[in-house]
């Protein structure tokens, strides 16, 4: 549970830290909005022409839609809970936000699980006879595994709109010196959403995430490393992006835990909402759409091409 107590006239009025965190913030959805709409617009056209379009690019596709939703939604959040903060804490609204913004985060971190997965399962080289099968079956189970995944996520954020996210507020406390007076308002989320929100919502996806990632990089590195020891000293260009992909699966993966500490943190009310802690969550979580879109735009030669045309 957090506290957060505010002058009832002057709730309302931007603060320098205010200012700074809608700012930065902005500034990371604006970017993110950008980077997801252009491949959200490259994949979406191509499906559009009726071509057909591989797996991993639906998945991209998906993901940078759902990355828009979340940013936008975002950025009307921030904005009603720093400059409308009173309207913000009616526990109805409060709620609204909530469970909508979990939706949002959730479906977006299965996504980017199910895509690490398929990356995995197509470039990752392993003589596992169950890594072989889902291999054969990836492109099959895709599908089911994103409806699955869609109502999931829609039931887990459904559950949190019956009273798991509490907002209260004691008697006004007149102060004197300030000619005004003082509201103290609680945050409290039960234990049991609190698991809900933990297990189901977050770390089913991560460990998911992690292991892909962790099976890909293992992988990449061994080939590295086989293809330095047939090498002749000219510099490989299928070597060097090999190190690329290297680097670019590994800046996912540090993105994605970042974000998912940030986004527990944030919505298990641990944090003060007024803490630099609580302001430094919410600047993770709009930055790790962005810096995700800007990765994979970098990352993808085919996306890299298009960026450099547009």
């Amino acid at each position: 549970m957090s506290v957060v107590s505010s002058n009832a006239p002057d709730r309302e009025q931007p603060t320098p830290r205010t200012v700074f965190l809608l700012l930065v913030s902005g500034v990371e959805c604006a970017i993110g909005i950008i980077g997801n709409g252009f491949i959200a617009a490259i994949h979406g056209t191509a499906w559009a022409r009726g071509r057909r379009v591989p797996v991993c690019d639906r998945l991209l596709f998906f993901l940078s839609i759902s990355r828009i939703l979340l940013q936008i939604w975002m950025m009307v959040e921030n904005t009603y809970s720093l400059l409308f903060w009173r309207a913000y804490n009616q526990n109805t609204v409060y709620t609204l936000f909530k469970v909508i913004l979990l939706f949002l985060n959730y479906f977006n971190l299965w996504l980017a699980a199910w895509l690490n997965v398929f990356y995995c399962l197509r470039i990752a080289n392993f003589t596992h006879r169950l890594f072989s099968l889902l291999r054969r079956r990836v492109v099959a189970l895709m599908p089911w595994l994103l409806r699955l995944s869609l109502l999931a996520c829609l039931c887990f954020s459904l559950s949190f709109s019956r009273d798991i996210f509490q907002v209260y507020t004691n008697a006004s406390i007149p102060v004197p010196a300030l000619n005004s007076t003082e509201k103290k308002f609680f945050y409290e989320t039960n234990l049991s959403g609190l698991v809900l929100l933990l297990y189901l919502g977050i770390c089913i996806p991560l460990i998911l995430f992690v292991l892909a990632a962790t099976l890909l990089i293992l992988s990449l590195r061994r080939h590295t490393r086989y293809m330095k020891s047939k090498a002749s000293g000219s510099t490989d260009p299928s070597m060097e992006a090999h190190l690329g992909a290297i680097k670019a699966i590994s800046y996912f993966l540090v993105l994605y835990i970042l974000n998912a500490i940030a986004l527990f943190l944030s919505m298990s009310n641990f944090l003060d909402p007024d803490s630099t802690w609580n302001s430094l969550c919410k600047i993770i979580m709009a930055a790790y759409p962005a810096g995700h879109s800007v990765l994979l735009i970098l990352s993808n030669p085919g996306l890299r091409r298009a960026w450099k045309r547009f």
